[in-house]
């Protein structure tokens, strides 16, 4: 496929182009992009032997589904490049807002949790608890090496992240700026569990519909290139606020962001980790020991979207303890279009996309894929309610037990042989 600059299929969009029909799915008129989500043009070509890991997602071309998720890693202008040069399909940049100078991290801001004794330093690394902010640096800067990096690597994906007080107007004007840069789209933080609440920014958003659905208009009515609403997870139902933000345009929704938490107290000294002066603040938990939860959610508004949503026209990015290509896998199987990593880069450094797609590639091997989309959401049909599990067991054992008892009644003409590899059959 031709490659295309995103500029000449953009159309105009509104968040009032969007309405709930309670009977049927979500109706949109145009949106931003004109392509649909799917996998690599040769994804359907099942004689290719290499399994193909490139997918397009609202307009975008990757090269795999493997995205930088917004934080240290994309820090700035040299983290992002050298992630580019590594092979991740798209990095989005750490998060930034008009005026950085609000924004004052302390030390040490990170704690850890090991597989063994809390507090061990020779077990695993299984969590991971952060109380950093949003970038620091200045707005300007930031921009620049926006616009550097897309300079130097036009054909690739880079996404700004962005986020802002209660404010139409610096919404806007933060909308602006950064899309002058020519990023490639928009991921807006609602779900950073530390990011100023007292100043309705953050989770303070994400976990308020109704505020959610008023500032998610103020983007879309403003924004030019695709739009992610990353959301919380730290909410009853995160599929509530994932279907306000996409019936109020956004083009995607990435989940999850990282997990309210205290890592720990230091039994010997009697203070919260991690430890600034004598004192701490509840921070948000990532890393492998996440991605179960993950994997829940991102299973709870993968049904949602499927239910009420165009499921060509809308993106879904999983986040959360990603480490390895099974790990991605399942959140694919889920229905995510692209899987984002940050606390393992952070872990095992930039590198990590090689090995995530090459075991990718294995498990496509393994079950004969050829392209994402041939198991992206397959998973999803196999949930269902307790209710129906204890129906489906039963109405197992009953049946076989009926299988079991005709086997017994025709033993004589249909020989010992038969039967006992039946009943072994029947007993596994």
């Amino acid at each position: 496929m031709a490659s295309l600059s995103l500029t000449q299929i953009r159309t105009g969009n509104s968040a009032s182009g969007f309405s709930l029909n309670c009977r049927g799915k979500v109706q949109a008129r145009p949106c931003r992009v004109g392509f649909r989500v799917f996998a690599s043009e040769n994804g359907n070509n099942k004689a290719s032997s290499e399994p193909d890991l490139s997918v397009t997602v609202n307009g975008l071309k990757m090269a795999n589904p493997f995205v930088i998720g917004s934080g240290p890693p994309g820090t700035n202008y040299t983290v992002m490049k050298k992630a580019f040069d590594e092979g991740w399909g798209a990095v989005i940049a750490k998060t930034v807002s008009l005026d950085a100078a609000k924004v004052i991290n302390v030390t040490p801001r990170y704690a850890r949790l090991r597989a063994g004794a809390n507090g061990s330093a020779l077990g695993q690394i299984i969590g991971w608890e952060n109380i950093e902010l949003i970038s620091d640096r200045p707005l300007e800067t930031m921009l620049k090496e926006f616009k550097q990096l897309k300079e130097e690597y036009p054909d690739r994906i880079l996404i700004a992240s962005i986020m802002e007080e209660y404010n139409k107007v610096a919404w806007e004007e933060l909308i602006d700026r950064v899309e002058q840069t020519g990023v490639d789209a928009i991921e807006v933080n609602f779900s950073c569990p530390h990011g100023m609440p007292e100043r309705k920014m953050g989770a303070a958003v994400g976990q308020d519909c109704a505020l959610l659905e008023e500032v998610c208009g103020w983007i879309n009515s403003k924004a030019t290139v695709p739009v992610w609403a990353k959301m919380t997870p730290n909410i009853t139902d995160i599929s509530q606020p994932a279907r306000v933000a996409l019936q109020s345009g956004c083009e995607g929704v990435a989940a999850i962001n990282t997990i309210m938490s205290v890592m720990g107290i230091n039994l010997n000294t009697l203070r919260p980790e991690p430890c600034v002066e004598g004192y701490s603040t509840p921070g948000g938990y990532s890393a492998k020991a996440v991605h179960p939860i993950a994997l829940g959610k991102v299973m709870s508004i993968a049904k949602m979207m499927k239910s009420e949503f165009d499921m060509d026209k809308y993106s879904l990015s999983g986040i959360g303890g990603v480490e390895t290509g099974g790990d991605a896998a399942e959140f694919i199987l889920l229905g995510a279009n692209t899987v984002q990593v940050c606390t393992g880069v952070m872990m095992h450094g930039y590198g990590l996309v090689k090995k995530l797609c090459d075991e990718l590639k294995d498990f496509m091997r393994k079950h004969n894929f050829t392209s994402i989309e041939d198991f992206r959401g397959a998973s999803l049909q196999y949930f269902t309610t307790h209710t129906d599990l204890v129906q489906r067991q039963q109405e197992a054992i009953r049946q076989r037990k009926a299988i079991k008892k005709g086997l017994q009644s025709d033993k004589d003409w249909t020989g010992d042989g038969f039967v006992k590899e039946s009943e072994s059959m029947v007993s596994n």
